[in-house]
């Protein structure tokens, strides 16, 4: 079967109707960029479906403007945590306390030439939930984006937090079952004691309340994450244009957007680690930046931050030329970096292609190029893998993985 009829497949066996699942029973709901990525993939032979997929997503927003990272669509009492650890009962269907980066104004950019009407209606949700990053990740007005768990990072595992969550208290973590590990090779995930921190912080939003004002002020893990920042900054780039190309976005202020903007520009400066000479994410608790880059570091593009250019090229040299296959999560000749586990060292399309898409807009088209074929030939070969490893394609977490079949698809439709 042609690899396209094959990624159309995934997509469609992985459609709950109206929200796509990142995968059959690893992850039995609705994930926040996952459901972004996955309208992009549905955009490639459907796109009445790959409006419903973000539509969708949106309707689950809640009155503070966050839209969070999952939607507990349906009952599955074997998936942990669920609804009734997370207490989040604030949004109009039950779901998680924190959110994942805001990609779906890009991905709705993209669809707008199918359906205005349709993009017009989705502009002020879109707005309502960058104003909330900024008051809610951002109370300082510091142009970063923090997150308040690694989770919401969408980088779970990445070694930048283990630092910032040595400092979580998990004394009150009691026994529970994981459900990752039930079904593929603990090894390939987060250990124990990282799973305790994890949920120590869900713990702590229960007690808060998922109030954003106490959380910032009070959580030990509060990091100013370089992919958050960027995708948000880009997402707020493609929120603009598409506020001044509609004649009806009259709910939506395009001034104050482009304000946010400026102020994220300004930002994005603080991330910049000179001994690493690269962006790298911060902890604002302690001021520490992580010890190295990572493949967040080079959403830069992505963002539309030239700044550091060719400093940036030349890190990205260096992680590809470490690795046989572009890009890997994590700096491949840093100790911890390991090709197989969770975001330590694993290919993940999602990231190969914001990363590619910011290249090509920043005119390397021979580095586009070279991170599309990397993708490509990683699916062809080792099929719709969660991630991949950087030096020998094995592919590695679920199977039939949603955004991945998307990331095919649209690499595809963009040659």
């Amino acid at each position: 079967m042609p690899v396209v009829e094959q990624a159309t497949q995934v997509l469609r066996a992985n459609d709950r109707g109206g929200y796509t699942v990142p995968t059959d029973g690893l992850y039995p709901f609705q994930w926040n960029w996952d459901s972004a990525f996955a309208a992009l993939g549905f955009a490639a032979f459907d796109t009445n479906r790959a409006w419903q997929e973000v539509e969708t997503l949106l309707e689950a927003q809640w009155p503070n403007g966050m839209v969070p990272h999952i939607v507990f669509h349906q009952d599955d009492p074997t998936y942990f945590p669920g609804p009734l650890v997370w207490q989040a009962n604030q949004g109009p269907k039950p779901s998680s306390g924190i959110t994942q980066p805001p990609v779906a104004a890009t991905i709705i950019r993209q669809l707008a030439s199918t359906d205005a009407r349709r993009s017009d209606g989705l502009l002020p949700k879109l707005d309502a939930w960058h104003r909330w990053f900024h008051s809610a990740r951002d109370p300082d007005g510091l142009g970063v984006m923090a997150i308040t768990h690694p989770w919401e990072s969408g980088r779970d595992n990445l070694p930048d937090w283990d630092q910032p969550t040595a400092a979580v208290d998990t004394s009150m973590i009691g026994d529970y079952t994981r459900r990752d590990t039930s079904l593929i090779d603990p090894s390939t995930r987060p250990n124990k004691e990282q799973y305790d921190r994890y949920l120590a912080l869900v713990q702590l939003g229960v007690e808060l309340e998922w109030d954003p004002a106490a959380i910032a002020r009070d959580s030990p893990f509060f990091v100013a994450d370089v992919g958050m920042t960027a995708v948000l900054l880009r997402a707020e780039r493609d929120l603009l244009v598409m506020v001044q190309e509609s004649p009806r976005a009259t709910d939506v202020d395009a001034a104050v957007i482009a304000q946010r903007i400026a102020n994220l520009e300004h930002g994005f400066e603080r991330l910049w680690n000179p001994a690493v000479a690269a962006y790298c994410s911060l902890d604002l608790r302690t001021g520490r930046w992580a010890s190295t880059a990572s493949s967040g570091s080079f959403l830069a593009w992505y963002a539309g931050v030239k700044t550091h250019h060719q400093e940036l090229l030349a890190e990205l040299s260096r992680y590809v030329d470490a690795a046989t296959f572009a890009v890997p999560s994590f700096d491949p000749e840093h100790p911890l970096f390991n090709h197989v586990l969770y975001w330590r060292g694993p290919v993940w399309a999602v990231m190969n292609w914001m990363i590619a898409v910011g290249l090509r807009d920043a005119d390397e088209t021979d580095w586009y190029q070279r991170i599309r074929s990397d993708t490509m030939t990683l699916i062809e070969t080792s099929g719709f893998a969660e991630y991949f490893s950087p030096i020998d394609a094995q592919p590695c977490g679920g199977t039939t993985f949603t955004w991945t079949a998307a990331i095919w698809l649209a690499f595809n439709a963009d040659p």
